[in-house]
Formats: C-alpha cells, structure tokens, sequence
C-alpha cells in the first residue's frame, strides 16, 4: 500500500478547522493509501501517538510555546525519522506555512515527492507580509518552486503559486459542506431542546455566524448591523478565536448585550444544531481561501447573506446568496429585512444553493478527485 505522511500544524481531536476537517473527510474516504502525520501536541494530555480515523496521528513538541516556535524544525527531524521506519511514497503540506517543515525535511535527506494544499483563509499580503514569515519567506518559495504539484481549494488561492515563483501544475478541488449538513441528520428534537436552552422565543429572527471569532470573519459589522434591524432580530455567534473580547465590547457599547449571543467553542458534531436553530446565515468576510461554513449552511438551506471576497467568488452569486460590500452593516441589514420581507424568494435562493452543494461540493466526489487528480501525481 502507498504512504503519505502529511504535514499539518494542527489536528483533531481538539483543534478542527477548516484544514484540519478537509484532511480527515478526504483521508477517511481514501482507504488504497496509508496516511501518517505529524502535528504539534499543544498539551501534554495529547497522545504523542493515535489513530485518528485513516491517519496514524504523530505529534511533536513538548506542549509550550517555545515547541509552536520550533515546530518545522521538530517535524522536519520527526518526518525523516519517521520515514526509515515507514518509507513513504509523498508527503503533503497542509498550508502555506507547512511549506517550512517539508523544505527542511527535504534538506535533511527525505526526497520524497510532495503535495501542497492552499487552505489560507488570509489574504495574501497577510500570509506573506507578517513579520514572523518573512525571514522565512526564502525557504517557503524554495518550497513553492518545488512542489510536485499544488491543489488550491479555490481560483482566488490558484493564482499564489505564480506569484511566488512556482511553475507547478495547479489544481483546483473545492472543499466540501460539512456532512452532516448534507445528509440532513440533525435531530428536530435536539433542535428543539437547544432553542429553548439558547432561549429563543416565538417570533425572534436569528441571524447566525459559525465561523472562528477573527477580523476577517467580519462578525462585528454583523453587530453593527443589528442597531438598523428591528428588535426581534438576534444574532447568535456560534465559535472562539481571538476577537472574542473585542467583539463583546463591541456589543456593550452598542448595548446590544440582549440582542447577541456567544456560544463559545463549539464542535463539529454539534455545530451543524446551531444552524438549525438559526434563520439566516449572515457572514460578510473581509477574507476567504474558500469557505466551508457557506456552503454547510447552504446545505443546510439557510438563506445565506455574504461578500464575494476571496475565493467566495467562486460559489456565491446572486442566484443563490443575498451578496453585500464587505465592510457595509447597511447592506447587512437590508439584505436581512428582504429575506425577512420576501421567504418565498428567500426559500427559492437556498434551494438552488442546496442544489449547487449538492453536485459539486460533497465529500465522496471530492476525495475522489483528490486520489485521481492529485495523490496520483506523486505515487
């Protein structure tokens, strides 16, 4: 059997993002390739070793900050160790930054091929601009110009490799909804129970956002946006990240505290609930390498109101989406009170997006293009 040994900063069980969702429904469904990783263990309760559905887990580092830091160089060692035992076939970077373990592997004497994964959610200018990268820059372009060949998620993505000097092939294969969204298994029951825990009351519009708590998510023109809504439209703020703080100043100078809701960190299992329990997903980005909580609450037939920034572009249109200027609460709110006005135009849209992720954003057909387009490329 073929083996990849795949390169990723973070992985389940508690670190599940985007990325990290991707690698595991396409490993998963990739059953004729043997799939190793190393990734950070982030706490000392983190098995150093464990099989996590078709990925035998390694991880690396001692818990402390100091291991983030190092982690290329611990993963590279860890990587060609790893490879006298088990010989593999290719390696895949997860990401921009995973570049920098993979050339230092390389270096140390592991010349298997590689594939690179562009899931950035930043845009290009931050990714390449921050100060931590750019004494790096050197080595993540040597790691560009020799990969076997790169899989974007998106056409916004696809145009990176060029731009840092990279002459291989580039191929497209979306992300797809999250499967739960898809095969439609929420319980109503469990709906209905996490209403009532939530305290959502008869007659109440909630807008809902699932994506991490960040700047380029846009969560605070949402709360902006809700002063020019009326009273009975709530918004529910589904995740952690970084811009939680601000985010619930924000609500207390707008005293908005009874108007906005934070669940906190919530998993992938359940996050699918608070969808259901939600009207309309409102996520004006500033960013996106694609955007998989769009096309889950499109599966979720959710009337969606959302920028085309990124690689957005690529599935929300007008056809099936409310699309809004990002950084514009205005137009948040206008295109809240018309799907509020007008439901059976709002039901038409997310029938057409449900469509729309239906044929080309699910999981079976994306791991199949993966192990056809991509993996055979370098086995």
């Amino acid at each position: 059997m073929k083996k990849i040994l795949i390169f990723s900063l973070a992985y389940y069980p508690r670190h599940v993002s985007g990325a990290e969702a991707a690698i595991k429904e396409i490993t998963d469904r990739t059953l004729d390739i043997e799939f190793h990783m190393v990734t950070l263990r982030f706490d000392m309760t983190d098995a150093p070793q464990e099989k996590i559905g078709n990925v035998l887990v390694h991880r690396v580092g001692s818990g402390s900050y100091l291991s983030k830091i190092l982690f290329p160089l611990l993963a590279a060692r860890a990587a060609v160790r790893l490879d006298r035992a088990h010989r593999h076939d290719a390696l895949w970077a997860m990401m921009t930054y995973m570049l920098l373990p993979v050339a230092l592997a390389r270096l140390f004497g592991l010349h298997a091929p590689y594939v690179l994964t562009l899931q950035d959610g930043d845009p290009y200018k931050k990714v390449f601009g921050r100060a931590r990268i750019i004494p790096f820059l050197p080595l993540i372009d040597w790691g560009f110009r020799h990969a076997a060949i790169v899989q974007s998620i998106s056409n916004y993505l696809a145009t990176w490799p060029a731009m840092r000097g990279s002459r291989a092939p580039v191929v497209l294969v979306h992300n797809g909804a999250n499967p739960r969204d898809l095969k439609e298994t929420a319980d109503p029951a469990a709906v209905e129970a996490l209403k009532r825990t939530l305290g959502k009351k008869a007659g109440e519009v909630w807008l809902v956002n699932t994506a991490r708590l960040e700047h380029q998510k846009a969560q605070d023109d949402v709360i902006r946006a809700l002063p020019l809504l009326p009273p009975n439209v709530k918004f529910l703020v589904v995740g952690g990240g970084s811009d939680e703080a601000k985010l619930k100043a924000l609500v207390k100078t707008l005293t908005l505290e009874d108007r906005v809701i934070f669940t906190g960190q919530v998993s992938r299992e359940q996050v699918t609930l608070y969808r259901k329990a939600s009207d309309i997903f409102v996520a004006p980005s500033r960013s996106e390498g694609l955007g998989n909580a769009f096309l889950s609450a499109m599966a979720s037939r959710l009337p969606v109101v959302a920028t085309r920034e990124g690689g957005l572009a690529d599935f929300v249109s007008n056809e099936v989406a409310w699309t809004v200027r990002r950084d514009c609460p205005e137009q948040i709110a206008d295109a809240v009170k018309e799907i509020v006005a007008n439901p059976a135009r709002a039901q038409e849209k997310a029938v057409r997006a449900r469509e729309m992720v239906e044929a080309d954003y699910d999981w079976e057909t994306i791991a199949k293009e993966m192990r056809q387009k991509v993996f055979s490329k370098v086995l």
